[in-house]
């Protein structure tokens, strides 16, 4: 059986970018500096403590899913200090160690590592591990607290954070802190809802490096804000941006570059669909959590999204199309 097709390869000139993984992830941790250093100034050693065990058990916790799955000599790509530095701080510092090592063992080595490794996770590492963590601290709570207690180690006083959070005084319908309070040092809630204004800072920093586009922020944001305008009115609208894992969620949780859509149009439609969960669950669920099972949620329909709004192929022709140019041509032969 013979055949005229031939295939010759040759080398094309592709472009080669600058950046590579390594220098994403720690422009990613630059950018997480100063909402970090914010919430040491509020916390103090709690909070370094906090950081520095998640940090310890997603370093551990990539290297051993590594070793096992024959991915032993993948250079250390900063990949997993991005993930521990993201669980630690959706963590308020009451948090307890096991929690955060749980968070990140499920985080790091299911949701990343045991799905392929990077650039395969279908969900955001972070936010599966700190949600898995919740809800399997929540389901052993007696018996693991039980067994870890007698290791548990509190580093200093964190009478600042026995106050409600933000979003649960929203929630109540209590008297809020002030705007620029919320804005630049809140001491309520987890290590990133200390200062929206240090996310801000550091997303700009992402922006201007070329790894955050702004679709899916805006979309978000102001997805919130429209639907917090209509059933809240201005001053609450504002308060729901800056309250809660919003703005973390927004600039450094949605925008995966694995687990969001790759296309403007659907990372707008990603985005938009997020605002929406996050206010459904703050006005008729219960609020906690919301941002975080909100972008879970859409993680999941990241492939239909890709699908509906893929750009056409240059030169592409559709099926249906070319099926009917050569229906039309035979048609026309004579027999």
């Amino acid at each position: 059986m013979s055949s005229d097709l031939n295939l010759s390869f040759n080398t094309s000139p592709h472009l080669r970018g600058k950046n590579t993984v390594s220098q994403a992830m720690y422009d990613v941790i630059i950018a997480l500096l100063p909402i970090s250093a914010v919430a040491v100034y509020i916390f103090g050693i709690s909070a370094v403590f906090t950081i520095a065990v998640s940090l310890v058990a997603a370093t551990l916790t990539d290297l051993g899913f590594r070793k096992m799955l024959g991915r032993w000599n993948t250079p250390f790509d900063g990949s997993a200090l991005v993930t521990g530095l993201l669980i630690a701080l959706t963590f308020s510092v009451e948090v307890s160690w096991w929690t955060l090592v749980i968070a990140n063992v499920i985080g790091i080595g299911v949701a990343k590592e045991l799905m392929g490794g990077i650039g395969w996770n279908r969900f955001n590492p972070a936010l599966f591990g700190r949600v898995s963590g919740i809800l399997f601290a929540g389901l052993f709570f007696n018996q693991v607290n039980t067994t870890f207690a007698p290791l548990g180690y509190q580093a200093g006083t964190v009478d600042v954070v026995t106050q409600a959070t933000p979003l649960a005084l929203l929630k109540m319908g209590a008297e809020m802190p002030s705007m620029v309070q919320m804005l630049v040092a809140n001491q309520g809630g987890g290590l990133a809802e200390v200062s929206p204004l240090a996310l801000l800072i550091g997303g700009v920093y992402l922006f201007i490096r070329g790894h955050l586009k702004w679709h899916i922020p805006v979309s978000i944001i102001g997805t919130v804000l429209v639907i917090g305008l209509i059933f809240e009115g201005p001053e609450l609208a504002i308060y729901h941006i800056l309250a809660g894992g919003l703005m973390l969620g927004a600039l450094y949780m949605a925008t995966d570059w694995v687990s969001s859509p790759v296309t403007p149009k659907g990372m707008v439609i990603f985005g938009v669909a997020i605002g929406i969960l996050i206010m459904l669950f703050r006005l008729v669920l219960s609020p906690t959590e919301g941002t975080a099972f909100s972008i879970l949620i859409m993680n999941a329909f990241v492939p239909m999204i890709d699908r509906l709004t893929k750009r056409p192929v240059f030169g592409e022709v559709a099926a249906k199309a070319q099926a009917q140019a050569v229906s039309a041509e035979t048609a026309g032969k004579p027999a």
